[in-house]
């Protein structure tokens, strides 16, 4: 069984990991305890498995953004490097439940944004006040864009998936436009849920992977995609496949694989999937609790069309 994969750095959730051209590699990720942002960097992949964290931020005792700290990323927008998460306030462990959560822009001018350099730049206001999360920036033809998930109320479901144009890396300078909702039955289990999305660009496609489902077993990734000419903003631009592109791989005992982010290789050409996954079912509580979700990285093959490839969560292939 020497060709399964193995956890590249355990317990930790909701993996991003990023690097400019030619330069090092940037890891972050939603760490056990949820209560701070963690940065590492590293010159190859696996030296992020042994490379010291960086604590970029730490959770207030009270206040808005003080409790359940999610799935930060880090980017390098306009010139300046930046932290987007979400977090709850400290009423959402006292009565309200969990799913109160707000997304927030943290900002570090510095050229290493491993310094105590960073700054809480507050909420990132979406025009829809009710539980967001997994934010993530891309530019498009010079254009900055936000995507993320949040629930809307007049919506069946816990959370679809939402497109804006920025004004600036913190500001929305448009108002949100609804690409997708869960509606397969895959979507479904759990919760309905549509979340963690993440973006490529390759081969004339904007590609964007989400995560779908409870956060246990039944956790899978679905895709969307659009033409690289397209108006992003327009719904009916987007495609859906019906089907997920990674699931659970019971044989090999790889369980809910999701929450995604790409990064590249050896070359700029070679693109890698990074994502976590768990290695059992057998979950006591909450599995939001559970610390065993691991990060996994392995390369993205591409069919003879150029559609991305995510294989089995288990295997390089």
């Amino acid at each position: 069984m020497s060709d399964l994969l193995q956890p590249l750095i355990p317990q930790r959730a909701d993996p991003h990991i990023s690097r400019q051209p030619g330069g090092p590699y940037l890891f972050t990720a939603s760490v056990p305890e949820y209560d701070r942002i963690e940065l590492r960097r590293a010159d190859t992949l696996e030296g992020l498995a042994t490379a010291p964290a960086f604590v970029a931020w730490r959770k207030p005792d009270t206040g808005p953004a003080s409790e359940l700290v999610w799935a930060p990323e880090l980017h390098f927008n306009e010139g300046a490097w930046y932290l987007y998460f979400a977090a709850a306030p400290t009423r959402a462990l006292d009565g309200l439940g969990m799913f109160q959560h707000r997304m927030y822009a943290l900002r570090n001018t510095a050229a290493d944004p491993l310094t105590d350099s960073w700054e809480f730049l507050g909420p990132v206001d979406t025009g829809l006040d009710s539980f967001c999360l997994d934010a993530t920036t891309f530019t498009h033809r010079g254009q900055l864009y936000y995507l993320w998930a949040q629930k809307d109320p007049a919506i069946p479901g816990n959370s679809n998936l939402y497109l804006a144009p920025m004004a600036t890396p913190w500001q929305l300078a448009g108002a949100p436009v609804l690409l997708s909702r869960p509606e397969f039955d895959w979507e479904c289990r759990g919760f309905l849920v549509n979340e963690g999305p993440s973006v490529l660009q390759r081969h004339g496609r904007v590609f964007i992977s989400y995560s779908a489902s409870a956060t246990d077993e039944n956790y899978a990734m679905g895709l969307l995609w659009a033409d690289d000419g397209a108006d992003l903003l327009d719904p009916a631009a987007w495609h859906k496949s019906p089907d997920p592109v990674m699931r659970s791989c019971a044989e090999d005992r790889v369980f809910g694989p999701g929450h995604n982010s790409f990064t590249t290789g050896a070359t700029e050409d070679e693109v890698l999937l990074v994502y976590h996954a768990r290695t059992y079912t057998e979950i006591v509580g909450d599995p939001l609790w559970n610390p065993d979700r691991h990060t996994f990285v392995k390369p993205l093959r591409w069919s003879a069309d150029g559609m991305p490839l995510f294989g089995r969560p288990s295997r390089r292939d």
